[in-house]
């Protein structure tokens, strides 16, 4: 039986979106995404928290947009010709996460992954599943649902329409 759950563990494939937050690249499961898109306007909330960028409008749709650089405690950044938001339905919601820029879908085999490090610098490592070990490069594979507290999801629920 504990060889069959090994076999199926190693021949279960990953289906991931990988983007990338300055020199790291992260991962988030495709079945959240609902859609990728460039960086449009975005209006500003008055009293929001610092990481909730403001609200866009998505074909008729308000919907909250988080910076996720600020989320995760890194230094915001200046939207360029890459940057993106990635449309996710999380927490029973519609959110866009910007990010720097979306590199491609993977499958990866989830034998690949691994659990944190305990001792991680930088980012909250409550938000990271695991990291996944490909030929050249470490994924680091985040949960964006774990990226929101209690109170801050009621604050965007508050948001969109």
């Amino acid at each position: 039986m504990e060889l069959e759950e090994n076999k199926k563990a190693s021949t279960e494939l990953l289906q991931l979106v990988s983007f990338t937050l300055g020199n790291e690249e992260f991962g988030i499961e495709i079945q959240k995404v609902q859609e990728i898109i460039r960086m449009v306007e975005i209006t500003k909330m008055p009293n929001s928290p610092d990481f909730v960028e403001g609200i866009m409008n998505l074909r008729g749709k308000v919907i909250p947009v988080i910076c996720l650089r600020q989320r995760l405690g890194l230094e915001k950044l200046q939207a360029d010709k890459n940057t993106r938001v990635i449309v996710v339905n999380i927490i029973g919601k519609t959110i866009g996460f910007i990010v720097d820029s979306v590199s491609e879908v993977l499958r990866i085999p989830r034998d690949l992954t691994e659990k944190p490090p305990e001792i991680t610098t930088g980012i909250n490592t409550d938000y990271i599943v695991s990291i996944a070990r490909l030929e050249d490069r470490l994924l680091i594979l985040l949960d964006l649902d774990r990226t929101l507290l209690t109170t801050e999801k009621i604050e965007l629920e508050a948001l969109g329409s």
